[in-house]
């Protein structure tokens, strides 16, 4: 059974991006390599040349078991198309018993030159019952005008994927955290870190996972000042940023605005300060990776008054809104 979906409008109003990332391989991979049991998934191939010097024209995907409720993103001037298949067994989706579903996408009729790259998009839910540690495939087809690259090489039981010619998008799966709700959604964490330091309580820091091409990232946490003297977040540093600073998101006459805080944040004795979305937040300023949900990363908190702190962030989904919040902008219904 095939569905197909002409989408030939081209249609860029609202594009976000901040900044390009360079193209790491010269072969199809997913950009988020890292998936949670029971979690929904998006799903972005970037596809970094053509079939020698020949432009793309089409790109096949196969999605293994174990990920279902898939939907295609479509793509200005390619026409996108599924095929549905049976599921080797029935998955609860909001109320509803899947029985079948997309099991692999086309997107054809476009026309990729060697000399861009460019980006082919899913979304999914991973099956609850997927186990930590394994690997799940994806193997991809790219069909130039004479020819074709096939990604679709994996590796024997036991062995690594390092010396594969022509290795399949790979995605390897996480624990889940906490227990799952109803639904199959995995919202809940494990327990927030806390980390305290010269008075200060400082608990579940947190960012929001990144597109490949993004070069900026935010973080949020609780500020707790449990001394008596007031003390104030004046920046910090990572390793995965160039900059680390501290900034405000505010609206006034129904403008948005963010800027830098000069004088960093201050936290009164015996207050709490949250950093959030849409309020007071760290901004990681020239990202040297994307961040991928479920991983941690280390930053230093720079303090005027207590010196600087090492804490821990944990990395949620894309549309994340707290630290235990999962990939809630990524939740779709079917």
């Amino acid at each position: 059974m095939t569905k197909s979906v002409p989408f030939r409008t081209l249609a860029l109003a609202g594009l976000g991006l901040i900044g390009l990332a360079g193209v790491a391989e010269a072969h199809v991979t997913l950009q988020r390599r890292e998936a949670t049991a029971g979690a929904a998934y998006r799903g972005t191939l970037s596809v970094p040349h053509g079939c020698g010097r020949e432009a793309t024209t089409a790109i096949r995907v196969q999605i293994p078991e174990g990920v279902y409720g898939v939907k295609p993103m479509p793509k200005p001037g390619w026409t996108v198309a599924t095929t549905v298949r049976p599921y080797a067994k029935p998955y609860q989706s909001h109320g509803r018993e899947l029985r079948e579903g997309v099991a692999e996408i086309v997107w054809s009729g476009g026309n990729l030159p060697n000399d861009f790259f460019d980006e082919f998009t899913f979304v999914s839910q991973i099956d609850p019952a997927a186990e930590a540690g394994a690997t799940l495939y994806f193997p991809v087809v790219q069909t130039c005008a004479s020819g074709e690259e096939r990604w679709v090489e994996t590796p024997a039981a036991g062995q690594s994927a390092a010396g594969l010619r022509a290795p399949a998008p790979a995605l390897r799966i996480l624990a889940a955290s906490g227990e799952r709700p109803a639904g199959g959604h995995a919202h809940a964490a494990a327990a927030a870190p806390v980390f305290e330091q010269a008075g200060l309580r400082i608990e579940a820091p947190w960012s929001r996972a990144t597109p490949g091409a993004v070069r900026v990232g935010a973080g949020y946490l609780r500020l707790t000042n449990t001394g008596s003297t007031p003390d104030r977040l004046i920046g910090g540093s990572t390793s995965i940023a160039e900059r680390l600073e501290v900034h405000e998101m505010s609206t006034a006459n129904g403008v948005m605005t963010m800027r830098k805080l000069p004088d960093g944040l201050a936290i009164e004795p015996g207050k709490t300060v949250e950093l959030r979305p849409g309020g007071y937040h760290m901004m990681f300023i020239g990202l040297r990776r994307a961040l991928a949900e479920g991983e941690t990363f280390k930053a230093t908190l720079t303090f005027e008054r207590a010196g600087t702190i090492e804490v821990e962030f944990r990395v949620g989904g894309l549309g994340a809104s707290s630290a235990g919040g999962g990939a809630a902008g990524e939740h779709h219904h079917h």
